[in-house]
């Protein structure tokens, strides 16, 4: 009786281990997916009377997963002309708050996410509103690498990549807005 007791036991751990494991393997997936999103590359020549002009632009974005995701804490700021903040606080026991602002057509939006949490280099939740409005909410942690020329080594800063799904319109906003970038300020 006591083998067959711990035989279901041992079973019932390696279950909840594998839970686990492809809960985090998918949320992993999932930011590696977002990161991608942040990727875009842009390379053109044009020769006008003997004159070449080439341009060049390549954003390249990986996911970033840590190992305490207390390291995750910080403001990050995304800069449209004006400054966005998120603040991230993550305490030892894991518990994550966020507090932040996006822009809309006429003002700033200032939001709150409940049940936030980090799985994987994945921040989600439901975004809630001054008014009571709520949405969800999806970013990934990113290095985010710019590089101007071909040959360049480019500048890399860490951050937050936030994806609107569905996109933020024209016709509701003013702008269309499929994805924003919160550079980590501390």
């Amino acid at each position: 009786m006591r083998k067959l007791f711990a035989a279901v036991l041992l079973a019932g751990l390696c279950l909840v281990n594998a839970s686990l494991f492809a809960q985090q393997f998918s949320s992993q997936q999932r930011a590696q997916e977002l990161a991608a999103s942040f990727n875009k590359s842009k390379h053109r020549v044009k020769e006008r009377r003997g004159v070449t002009v080439e341009k060049f632009k390549e954003v390249r974005s990986e996911a970033v997963v840590k190992a305490d995701s207390r390291e995750f804490s910080g403001t990050y700021v995304a800069s449209l002309g004006t400054d966005y903040p998120i603040n991230i606080v993550v305490s030892a026991d894991g518990h994550v708050e966020v507090t932040g602002s996006e822009p809309s057509r006429d003002s700033i939006l200032h939001f709150t996410l409940r049940d936030a949490k980090i799985a994987g280099g994945l921040l989600t939740g439901t975004k809630v509103y001054a008014d009571g409005s709520t949405e969800k909410f999806e970013g990934v942690f990113i290095n985010r690498t710019e590089r101007d020329s071909p040959t360049a080594t480019g500048s890399t800063s860490f951050g937050l990549g936030v994806v609107y799904n569905p996109p933020k319109a024209e016709s509701d906003y003013g702008f269309s807005l499929d994805h924003l970038f919160y550079e980590l300020k501390r």
